[in-house]
């Protein structure tokens, strides 16, 4: 099935393309498999030709904006012709503009996403529901949990999440967030990214921090892809995901190697991959905050000296 593309305009949703109401677009049986929601973040906006993300993430030949990112829905499953696929939704919203000011559009526009999974929730009550958000996206989805019945979102995928420690909890608190299941993806490359946010929107609460500083909830768990142990752990498992190679980088969470696979297998194949299972073999605590950046360069690989002939 091709993918549903759904924007926010303010606190409603709308097609992306055409004037048809989104309830209807939504009313096509999905077949078989999951719902997989997707969620670009900061800088983006729909539309907007050189930052629309229909275009480049969610598109299955992205475009140059200006570098290549990859396809998440193809990445995701989608586009093969499979009965099993299920339904891609891509989720777009007005990201430009200061930190601030999108966190603020994002509150907005998650609770026209909100509109979308209730809207979903009553026409497939027993289908599973996931969502995977990058960076401020996380926010829309926090939003969301806030407006929605026990049972609505299944899985929720944060990759470099930028939101607090304090709002994600209060979201897992509520009656969908407490039957959902929170995978945060951080890594010491963003740590930039998070202390920049921390500096640029206001918290809910003083002392508090981002979500790459690690997350405490029953139903969360957080994996920390620049870490060796994580990435070996999940390896054991079933997941091949690429080492770390930049000291800083937002987008690792969705560029690295086989990180995408991961996610594909995680939404789709659940049963192999249980919360407990995955948190069990993980490092007690995530390395601190600018540990990546301030680490000395690797020495480089000596090789041995010839021997002499003799």
């Amino acid at each position: 099935m091709p993918v549903i593309r759904i924007n926010a305009d303010g606190d409603r949703p709308r097609m992306h393309s055409g004037t048809a109401p989104v309830a209807q677009a939504l009313h096509r049986d999905p077949g078989d498999g999951p719902v997989i929601v997707m969620i670009h973040g900061w800088k983006y906006k729909p539309h907007l030709p050189a930052h629309c993300p229909h275009q480049h993430l969610f598109a299955f030949s992205p475009k140059d904006m200006p570098w290549r990112a990859p396809s998440w829905p193809r990445q995701m499953g989608f586009g093969t012709g499979h009965a099993d696929e299920g339904l891609a939704i891509a989720f777009g919203w007005n990201a430009r503009g200061a930190p601030w000011a999108a966190q603020a559009s994002a509150v907005a526009a998650g609770r026209a996403l909100a509109e979308v999974l209730n809207l979903l929730h009553r026409l497939w009550p027993q289908r599973p529901v996931h969502i995977m958000g990058h960076s401020m996206g996380v926010e829309l989805v926090l939003e969301a949990l806030h407006h929605l019945p026990r049972g609505a979102v299944d899985r929720i995928i944060s990759m470099t999440g930028a939101s607090y420690r304090s709002r994600v909890e209060a979201a897992l608190n509520t009656a969908a967030g407490r039957a959902s299941e929170f995978y945060s993806i951080t890594s010491r490359e963003n740590d930039i990214v998070d202390f920049l946010f921390e500096r640029l929107t206001p918290p809910p609460r003083s002392g508090d921090h981002s979500i790459g500083f690690g997350l405490e909830a029953p139903n969360a768990v957080t994996l920390q892809l620049d870490c060796p142990d994580t990435l070996d752990h999940l390896q054991a498992m079933g997941a091949a995901i690429g080492a770390s190679q930049r000291r800083v980088c937002h987008w690792s969470a969705y560029t690295r190697p086989g990180v995408l696979r991961f996610y594909n297998a995680l939404l789709r194949q659940p049963e192999r991959w249980p919360l407990a299972r995955i948190r069990a073999g993980l490092p007690e605590t995530t390395a601190p905050r600018w540990s990546r950046l301030m680490a000395p360069p690797a020495l480089p690989q000596l090789l041995p000296l010839p021997q002499k002939a003799s």
